[in-house]
């Protein structure tokens, strides 16, 4: 709730709102001539991005990843992917957002991470290692089949088999996104350390991607199956 302050201000959240300009990083601005937008590029824009009115900057993804999907398929939370530059120029980036009055916004992937993130290595090496129960893992039906039905929003299963575990993991997206355990309190405190890291760098707040996938059903039970008939829109009336 809005609290009035006596020179007419109130104490409301900068966010309520505010006007948030998206950046993705790599069709904005590329300052070193390799095809990629990066950093440094978006930092040289800042004046013009704040001559638009805005009070906000919002970054897609930027953090080390194998790419699969452009960047939300997290190798590295706390790490530059070095096609966008360096901490430094993320430092710089932000120092300079600020200088001209806006805020920085950055995205965080909290559902899954890429398959080559060293948390994901860890937990597939066994089922009693120091990461065994970060990730959904399950073991198959009796016939060998995935645990549920569930399916991936990119399409098929939301299962795949681990030949070195003998289980099958969870990925709502791409096979090299698997699902974080959000209902193990060892996941929540490391993704709220990621979180710290940011904010001590001077981010003002985050964009969370993906938020309603980050917990599954621990019964692992079916989804129900589609109702007959074609599927159709409801009706939405003005």
């Amino acid at each position: 709730m809005e609290r009035a302050i006596a020179d007419g201000t109130t104490d409301a959240p900068w966010w309520r709102g505010a006007v948030i300009y998206q950046i993705y990083p790599r069709s904005f601005q590329d300052s070193n001539g390799d095809g990629i937008g990066d950093l440094a590029g978006i930092t040289r824009r800042l004046v013009h991005v704040a001559r638009l009115g805005v009070d906000a900057i919002w970054l897609s993804p930027f953090f080390v990843s194998p790419m699969k999907d452009y960047g939300y398929d997290v190798a590295n939370y706390c790490d530059i992917d070095p096609i966008f530059g360096t901490m430094a120029d993320f430092d710089a980036l932000v120092a300079r957002a600020h200088a001209l009055g806006l805020k920085v916004i950055i995205d965080q992937v909290y559902a899954h991470t890429s398959d080559a993130h060293a948390w994901f290595r860890s937990s597939r090496q066994s089922r009693s290692g120091p990461h065994a129960d970060w990730y959904v893992w399950a073991d198959p039906k009796p016939d060998g089949s995935p645990p549920t039905n569930w399916q991936s929003v990119f399409g098929g299963p939301a299962w795949t088999w681990d030949a070195r575990r003998q289980q099958y993991y969870m990925h709502n997206f791409l096979r090299e996104q698997p699902q974080l355990n959000g209902h193990n309190p060892a996941v929540q405190d490391a993704l709220l350390a990621v979180a710290r890291f940011w904010l001590e760098r001077g981010v003002d707040g985050f964009r969370i991607d993906a938020i309603n996938f980050a917990m599954h059903d621990l019964h692992l039970r079916d989804n129900p199956p589609a109702p007959p008939g074609p599927r159709t829109r409801p009706l939405i009336s003005s």
